[in-house]
């Protein structure tokens, strides 16, 4: 008896360590899932690591740089990889990918303050602007203004101006930044007087200076979740570029510089969020998902107005209300032939250069007694849009 249970731990201990130093679990949990033998199509996440931009080729500037610099870049690139983790999947799998991005930078074309600083003239500056009798400016009166002032700006060219401001009936003398930025000036966030002076640099330069360089960050996060009007807004993502003065020894080195700074949903950093793209496996080949997820805005119902889809006092009821009455019997009803009619001629509207296979799933408000929201999924076959 004593030897039968003797046999019998052995073999236990035996299994016990060929099963703790099976070489196919390392391999499992490298891989990923994997799929079942018959075949099954996976679902799954996917999170880069160093080791998955290593996969790509030489020439791919991923490879070493561990980031995507744009969406474009990694739907074509990360297919290589998921082809060589993945190459046996099943068609129809599918995996969201998540990848880094390189934070956001900006490089002024001339940031030295007395390039860059400029007082409007009272009247000349305000009279450029076609149409203005007035000493004055308003928000979007000064945005339509740069252009007859600098009407051949650079990339990334800063415009620190002080002018009169109008809102709500009074003005006041106020210094705002603007940069030029893909193509388009932009009003940036400009750190104020009372700003400097909450952190003890106020006075009569209001700058910041080369000791400041490692806190820079921590004072602009404070500033923006402090600013009631840039917290009300905030979300996951959102980039602010924060204008301030640099003092960098004397006057001919006082400059005006830009940081860019990410939201990640609680602070604002230096960091750029990673970004999610969808790929699936089709034809035995892993492609980026192209689908299209679109919540219906005012002016598409107001487009709807203007179709055939649906009876003359449903368009009319769409256009006016924003929501498709579906309830049974009414003049202004819905069927659901004709609902699918208008959303396939909002896409047709919208996305006029769909490709062959690219599904569009549709979100729109619908009223059957109470307002809610409903989807429907189309896909564009190369000639039409139909609803799968």
């Amino acid at each position: 008896m004593k030897k039968i249970l003797y046999n019998l731990m052995l073999l236990t201990a035996i299994a016990a360590v060929f099963s703790a130093c099976h070489p196919m679990n390392n391999l499992y949990d490298a891989i990923g899932p994997v799929p079942t033998p018959n075949g099954t199509p996976q679902t799954f996440t996917l999170t880069l690591a160093a080791a998955d931009y290593n996969l790509l080729p030489p020439t791919n500037y991923a490879k070493t740089s561990l980031n995507f610099k744009t969406k474009d870049d990694a739907a074509s690139s990360i297919p290589v990889i998921l082809g060589s983790k993945y190459p046996n999947y099943a068609d129809k799998s599918s995996v969201v990918v998540t990848y880094a991005v390189p934070p956001v930078t900006v490089a002024v074309a001339d940031s030295v303050f007395k390039d860059v600083a400029y007082t409007l003239v009272d009247p000349t500056d305000y009279l450029l602007l076609p149409g203005n009798k007035y000493s004055d400016f308003s928000a979007s009166q000064i945005l339509a203004w740069l252009p007859y002032k600098y009407p051949t700006p650079v990339a990334n060219q800063l415009a620190v101006l002080t002018f009169i401001y109008y809102e709500s009936g009074a003005t006041s003398t106020v210094t705002q930044s603007f940069l030029y930025l893909n193509g388009a000036w932009k009003k940036i966030y400009t750190i104020s007087a009372a700003q400097y002076a909450s952190i003890g640099k106020g006075g009569t330069s209001n700058d910041f200076a080369a000791a400041d360089a490692g806190n820079l960050t921590a004072y602009f996060n404070t500033f923006l979740k402090a600013d009631a009007a840039v917290a009300a807004t905030a979300k996951a993502g959102d980039v602010q570029y924060i204008s301030f003065k640099y003092y960098g020894g004397s006057a001919a080195k006082t400059y005006q510089r830009v940081m860019p700074l990410t939201f990640d949903g609680t602070n604002w950093v230096t960091a750029s969020l990673p970004q999610s793209l969808t790929f699936a496996r089709t034809a035995g080949v892993w492609v980026a998902d192209n689908t299209v997820n679109y919540t219906l805005a005012a002016t598409d119902y107001t487009y709807i107005g203007t179709t055939t889809a649906g009876s003359d006092a449903a368009r009319a009821n769409v256009a006016q209300y924003g929501d498709f009455n579906i309830t049974t019997g009414a003049a202004t009803s819905w069927t659901d032939a004709d609902l699918q009619a208008a959303l396939i001629a909002v896409l047709a509207h919208k996305y006029p250069a769909a490709v062959a296979n690219q599904k569009f799933v549709l979100t729109y408000a619908a009223y059957n007694g109470a307002t809610i929201n409903l989807t429907k999924t189309f896909q564009f076959n190369g000639t039409t849009f139909v609803q799968l």
